[in-house]
């Protein structure tokens, strides 16, 4: 039995743990069943972004008349958009293999791996000439990540639907799409298929589409919604059925006051639901590895589960359920164990972002959840007219809603409108460092740009603007 200083259950951002004590001399082993780089490469957020990417060009190709340009798009190669995209992220999944093999002190187990005992790992592999082995670990690390959830739906288990796993690369596109699941992935597959002309619903259990952000962003997403699919809110899926090629989908409401069932007919069904640990693979009753009732490994701040010798991150960990959000933790698991230092997570300034149109990106708090906290807080939004450049742009339901404690500590921001996702990172940035309102208003912000807006609303929340502010601003809209 091989026996090494560290052992990752997982291909994706965790494998960096690995790689990083290989660099050191320690004897590393990273053990992955399918696509080295995790779900984020080849079934999530690369390949869908790119698809949204298309589905972006192909709107402002149809807008284009708005601003006195003549253009059409006048078809669409669906086969071409997917086949190529899944070529290019499986090449990079493929080179991310090669890569980890090249490198010293690393040996990549091609397998599933369940744990014997707390150090012990039995690898059953996925190549049908290699015989099952087993390895030990001075320090393993817990990186499985995580999988489509299955919604207690009757009739489902007889159905063949899709899921983010698989909806990316089909070779047709769906005439009719049927999508349950009201929460970000439903949302931006929503956009991407109604964007290419599918006829597509949304069935949402909650009264807005993306419920955990802030109420006037969902409300934002929601209405954006309605202009590329239909949208069921307050719906729950209950039912599916399939025959002669057509799936039936019913749905009831979540109110009890009300008795409108809905019937959907499609050619499709995706199921995106949330997803779950992949930790059922790992036979941790053999360990002291304690879960939740989702499955989810149990860690203390600083990433240590209750066996000696065990970490965990990523999905299997149910924590904000980002790419970025597990390197992060990769970074934190990274140091405490080579380093034996005692770094705790702080998810305080983890931004995130949707990819609809408009773009949503937030970090922090919601001005909902505040209020339930009963916490003090200011909050102001502006409308991307408050920039020059958001006014050319006409992001007529673009805003920047900031949100801040009476000492100026920024709670949170929410930013609806074009290049949400990249105007966050200056508020992220001041959040990290502990920074207050005049930290994000003090710096000069280049003009005309659009990080003005993000200027325009913590401009209003200081409390140390002055009375000469640019002649430009204008945040009555």
């Amino acid at each position: 039995m091989e026996a090494y200083d560290i052992v990752v259950l997982g291909g994706g951002s965790g494998s960096q743990v690995a790689t990083a004590g290989a660099q050191q001399g320690l004897e590393t082993a990273v053990v992955e069943p399918g696509p080295l780089g995790g779900a984020c490469i080849t079934r999530g957020c690369v390949p869908s972004k790119a698809l949204i990417h298309r589905a972006d060009v192909l709107e402002e190709v149809r807008s284009a008349e708005a601003v006195g340009v003549d253009a059409q798009a006048t078809d669409v190669d669906y086969d071409e958009i997917t086949s190529s995209i899944h070529d290019t992220v499986y090449e990079q999944a493929a080179n991310k293999a090669a890569n980890l093999r090249a490198g010293d002190n690393v040996t990549l187990y091609r397998g599933v791996g369940r744990f014997v005992d707390d150090r012990t790992i039995e690898i059953d592999p996925t190549d049908e000439t290699t015989n099952t082995e087993r390895i030990r670990g001075e320090t393993v690390i817990i990186a499985v990540g995580g999988r489509p959830m299955e919604p207690p739906i009757d009739g489902l288990e007889d159905i063949d639907y899709r899921t983010s796993d698989d909806v990316l690369f089909l070779d047709e596109r769906p005439d009719e799409l049927v999508i349950v699941g009201g929460g970000y992935i439903g949302a931006e597959l929503g956009y991407f298929f109604g964007a290419l002309d599918a006829d597509v619903s949304i069935i949402g259990r909650s009264d807005q589409l993306v419920p955990r952000e802030d109420d006037d962003v969902s409300a934002v997403v929601t209405d954006s919604l309605e202009t590329h699919c239909d949208v069921y809110t307050g719906y729950e899926a209950v039912a599916v059925d399939e025959a002669n090629g057509s799936i039936t989908v019913t749905a009831e409401p979540t109110d009890d006051e009300s008795d409108d069932t809905v019937t959907l007919d499609a050619d499709e069904l995706l199921i995106a639901t949330g997803r779950q640990p992949n930790t059922d693979t790992l036979d941790l009753e053999a360990t002291g590895v304690k879960t939740d009732e989702t499955g989810a490994v149990e860690t203390d701040e600083f990433l240590k589960t209750t066996a000696d010798g065990i970490w965990a991150l990523g999905d299997a960990i149910g924590a904000p359920p980002f790419k970025h959000a597990a390197d992060y933790e990769t970074r934190i698991v990274t140091e405490n164990v080579l380093e034996e230092s005692q770094r705790a997570v702080d998810y305080e300034a983890m931004p995130h972002a949707i990819f609809t149109d408009p773009q949503v990106a937030s970090v922090g708090r919601t001005e909902g959840g505040l209020e339930d906290e009963g916490r003090e807080y200011e909050g102001v939004t502006v409308p991307y007219g408050a920039a020059p450049l958001g006014m050319i742009l006409a992001a007529d339901d673009g805003f920047v809603k900031a949100l801040a404690g009476p000492d100026g500590e920024i709670l949170g921001c929410h930013i609806v409108g074009p290049q949400a996702s990249t105007l966050l990172h200056e508020v992220v940035v001041a959040m990290d460092g502990g920074g207050t309102v005049d930290d994000v208003v003090d710096p000069v912000h280049v003009h005309p740009a659009l990080n003005e807006v993000v200027y325009a609303a913590f401009d209003e929340l200081s409390e140390t603007t002055y009375s000469t502010a640019p002649d430009w601003r204008d945040v009555s809209g």
